[in-house]
C-alpha cells in the first residue's frame, strides 16, 4: 500500500454553526466561514444550524467556485438528544422529532445520508449520554468534540463506544465563533471526485485522521465567558428583540 503524502489528504469539518441559525446567536456568516475555510485549505464543509438545513443557494455556489464541498445539513434535537444529519433536505426534517422517525428517514436514504452523535458524553446541551448505546443503530459516527483537557476529556468514552461497535470517529469544530474554526477537523484522503457520495463512503471506509489538541487556558476561559455570560445574555436580547 503506498504511503499518501500531506497533499493527498482533504480538510473535513461537518459542525459548524453560522449566523443563520435560528437558535444561537452567531457573529459571523457563511460568507466569512467560507473565505476562513479556503485559505486554511478545507475541502468539505457542513453548516449544521440547530433544528433547520441551511440552503442558502448562494452561499453553496460561492463554495462551489472556492472548490469547497458543502453539505445540507441540521443538528436536529431529538428526545432531548443532539443529532447530525448530513446531507438532508429541509422537507425531510420538518416533523422529525424522534428517534423512530430517524430510523425511518435512514431506512428511505440509506447510505445517500451521513448521521453521527455530536459530543455524546458531554454535560450542557443536548448530549445523548448513555442513550448513544440504546439508538447506536442510528449513527454512521461518533463526534470526538473539540472540547476536552487534561483529566477533562469525555471524548475517552466516546471512544470506547466507538471501538465497541465499529463505528469512526470524527473530530470537528462545532464553532460558534470564527476563531474556533479550523484546529479541530478530520482528514480523510482525497477523493478522485469531489462529490458527497465519494466522502460519505470515505468517512465509512476511512482511513480517517483527527486532529482535535487539547483546550489551551485562554479557550478554557473564553468558552466559560461564551457559555455561561456572553452567550445567554444575546439569546436574551434576541428573544425581547423579537418578541
Amino acid at each position: 500500500m503506498s504511503i499518501l503524502r500531506d497533499e493527498d489528504w482533504i480538510k473535513v469539518d461537518l459542525h459548524i454553526h453560522t449566523l443563520d441559525d435560528p437558535k444561537d446567536v452567531i457573529d459571523y456568516s457563511a460568507h466569512q466561514l467560507l473565505e476562513k475555510a479556503q485559505s486554511l485549505g478545507f475541502g468539505v464543509l457542513a453548516i449544521t444550524l440547530h433544528d433547520a438545513v441551511f440552503d442558502r443557494a448562494e452561499v453553496f455556489e460561492e463554495a462551489r467556485r472556492m472548490g469547497i464541498l458543502l453539505i445540507p445539513a441540521a443538528e436536529m434535537r431529538l428526545e432531548g438528544a443532539d443529532v447530525i444529519i448530513l446531507n438532508v433536505r429541509p422537507n425531510e426534517i420538518v416533523d422529525l422529532r424522534t428517534f423512530a422517525e430517524l430510523r425511518a428517514l435512514r431506512a428511505r436514504r440509506g447510505e445517500s445520508i451521513f448521521i453521527f452523535a455530536p459530543h455524546p458524553f458531554y454535560v450542557l446541551g443536548g448530549s445523548i449520554g448513555p442513550r448513544l448505546i440504546d439508538e447506536i443503530d442510528c449513527f454512521d459516527a461518533i463526534e470526538v468534540c473539540h472540547f476536552h483537557k487534561w483529566l477533562f476529556n469525555p471524548n475517552r468514552r466516546a471512544a470506547r463506544v466507538a471501538r465497541r461497535f465499529h463505528k469512526p470517529l470524527i473530530a470537528t469544530s462545532d464553532a460558534h465563533r470564527l476563531y474556533a474554526f479550523g484546529e479541530h477537523y478530520t482528514s480523510m484522503p482525497r477523493p478522485a471526485e469531489l462529490t458527497v457520495e465519494n466522502i460519505f463512503r470515505g468517512l465509512r471506509t476511512g482511513p480517517l485522521r483527527l486532529t482535535s489538541p487539547p483546550a489551551s487556558l485562554v479557550d478554557l476561559t473564553n468558552a466559560f465567558y461564551w457559555v455561561f455570560i456572553k452567550h445567554p445574555h444575546q439569546v436574551k436580547r434576541r428573544r425581547v428583540l423579537n418578541s
